[in-house]
């Protein structure tokens, strides 16, 4: 089935492409992750929808919070509730992050097989890379960890709530949440510098252009979301 289903249908376009653009690996590469993008925006769209909606409502979470921080169950059926008012469902993001995780798994076999078949047709180089072999110089892993570090900033809420005052005892939890959160956001951009570091540069080449089109489209759903609040400190604005 995953054969069938997956990594033939890419194998086959990733072909096709690269044919067609003079047996360019890399302008193949992008080609196939700009297609699997647009194939993939009913399913991501509402999700980041869900995303923007479920951001604005971080005050009224926040107080939920501060009501019922010591009984957990009270706590997650009054958010449940919250999400119901709103018509938002917190698990929208799953489905498509899982299926670009199947993805990117499946593209990594059908990079290796099409360079091992391919290698003295088809053109590996773009810039300095040879897109069989992971980057020398770290330069791409680095831009797959800061343009994912750039989507997690944006997909942070925009507006810093600060809720009212709260026992000690509730402010401790809080605060220990909002650390976690902060951490949460830095994580998945060094996972993915640290995971591309062995990557073949033409899989860290498909994570950067897919990342860049989730910008995009977040820009267009959102503005700059929790960028906002960073360019508010600079002396322009890129505010939309």
């Amino acid at each position: 089935m995953f054969n069938t289903f997956l990594y033939q249908p890419l194998f086959q376009a990733l072909l096709f492409l690269t044919k067609i653009f003079s047996n360019s690996f890399a302008l193949g590469i992008i080609a196939l992750t700009v297609i699997i993008r647009i194939l993939l925006i009913p399913l991501t769209l509402p999700s980041l929808k869900s995303a923007q909606k479920l951001a604005s409502l971080k005050p009224e979470l926040d107080k939920l919070k501060a009501k019922h921080g010591s009984d957990k169950k009270k706590l997650q059926l009054a958010q449940l509730e919250l999400y119901r008012q709103h018509g938002i469902n917190p698990a929208a993001g799953c489905l498509p992050n899982i299926i670009q995780l199947v993805i990117l798994i499946a593209l990594y076999r059908v990079f290796i097989d099409f360079i091992n078949q391919n290698t003295n047709d088809v053109n590996l180089h773009f810039l300095w890379l040879n897109l069989s072999q992971p980057d020398p110089y770290f330069i791409f892993p680095i831009i797959a960890g800061l343009s994912q570090l750039v989507l997690s900033l944006m997909l942070s809420p925009a507006i810093e709530h600060h809720p009212e005052k709260t026992p000690a005892k509730t402010e401790d939890v809080q605060e220990m949440a909002q650390t976690m959160q902060q951490q949460m956001l830095f994580i998945m951009p060094i996972m993915t510098a640290v995971l591309a570091l062995g990557f073949p540069s033409g899989l860290t080449l498909y994570w950067v252009i897919t990342t860049l089109f989730s910008l995009i489209q977040q820009y267009f759903i959102s503005g700059w979301g929790g960028l906002a609040k960073y360019f508010a400190k600079i002396p322009f604005s890129l505010k939309r």
